[in-house]
């Protein structure tokens, strides 16, 4: 068999979930996986690794990586690779993701898969289905003459079970290569924001137009805190300013596939609906019955959100607080 290499993405040493759906994915298909982490906390997600399924753990534990740099990253993939020796390398389609591994697949003069929604391993051979056009279509794509076949997945698409803490992961020290880079990382302006990024949640709760002005969506907040959720936003409030762009969803913002998705005040833009179709559940509340959201939606409220959501707020405290 041969073996599959996981780029895992932490915040200060915590492994992501969508990391550990790549270790779990690769553990199933029978290959030797090996994890790689770059950065000082580095050395915090060993456990993790080989508890979701990692055999090996390469630790490029270097500070100048505790930031993204895509030069730095993409010469430090390069040099693990070479050592690795993969024939399959599998990462998040996060924002990082997206932007370093079409660099390292022309760096490796290989195939990149991006954007997957399914994945399939059976020895050396990796299929992958992606959207298309919006998510008219999907496309089923596998590799031909790639020394090493790269696939970005989309968060929050493959199955996470128990970690099996009876399992851990050889860990290897491997040095960071420092290439001449031609940018510095000299500052990284953080939100505010406690809450899982938009990518990540498992719950989101997103306000369209439907909610008039920006101060309504102190009402969303409020929701979202009680069920541990993320607020999300149409594209549209985006564009007027109630929100930043970093809560848009959307073709033209972020992908997201959570398992509940509540839409309130979102009539449901082509654009909107390309962006978390994916949802597990999506419940949308809007006052118009025709409106497009509730073509995708599993369960459709008809009504005034001002009067629906505060209810909402209310029954799932009592719920979750018994």
């Amino acid at each position: 068999m041969g073996k599959v290499l996981v780029f895992t993405e932490h915040t200060n040493g915590n492994l992501k979930r969508s990391s550990m759906e790549l270790l779990q994915a690769a553990a199933k298909s029978g290959n030797t996986v090996v994890a790689v982490a770059f950065g000082s906390h580095a050395g915090d997600v060993t456990a993790a690794a080989g508890h979701n399924g990692a055999n090996e753990i390469y630790v490029v534990k270097d500070a100048s990586l505790d930031s993204y740099n895509p030069e730095a990253f993409t010469a430090n993939i390069a040099s693990v690779v070479e050592k690795v020796q993969p024939t399959i390398l599998l990462a998040s389609a996060s924002a990082t993701g997206r932007d370093l591994f079409p660099r390292v697949a022309a760096r490796l003069n290989t195939g990149v898969a991006s954007d997957c929604t399914e994945l399939n391993i059976s020895g050396d051979t990796v299929t992958a289905t992606k959207p298309m056009y919006s998510g008219k279509c999907f496309a089923k794509v596998n590799f031909e003459n790639s020394p090493v076949k790269i696939v970005l997945m989309r968060a929050n698409q493959l199955p996470v079970a128990a970690a099996d803490t009876s399992k851990s992961a050889t860990v290897v020290e491997h040095a960071a290569a420092k290439p001449d880079l031609k940018t510095l990382i000299k500052e990284i302006v953080k939100g505010a924001s406690e809450k899982l990024d938009l990518t990540e949640a498992n719950v989101i709760v997103s306000g369209g137009r439907g909610l008039k002005e920006a101060a309504n969506f102190k009402m969303l907040s409020d929701l979202a805190d009680v069920l541990g959720a993320t607020v999300g936003a149409s594209r549209a409030v985006v564009d007027a300013g109630w929100v930043g762009h970093g809560m848009q969803v959307g073709q033209t913002g972020k992908t997201v596939a959570p398992t509940l998705y509540i839409a309130v005040g979102i009539s449901g833009a082509i654009q909107h609906l390309a962006g978390m179709s994916g949802s597990k559940v999506i419940v949308a509340i809007n006052n118009d019955p025709n409106a497009p959201i509730f073509q995708k939606a599993t369960y459709g409220i008809v009504g005034d959100a001002f009067e629906i959501v505060p209810k909402l707020t209310e029954e799932f405290k009592k719920a979750l607080h018994h």
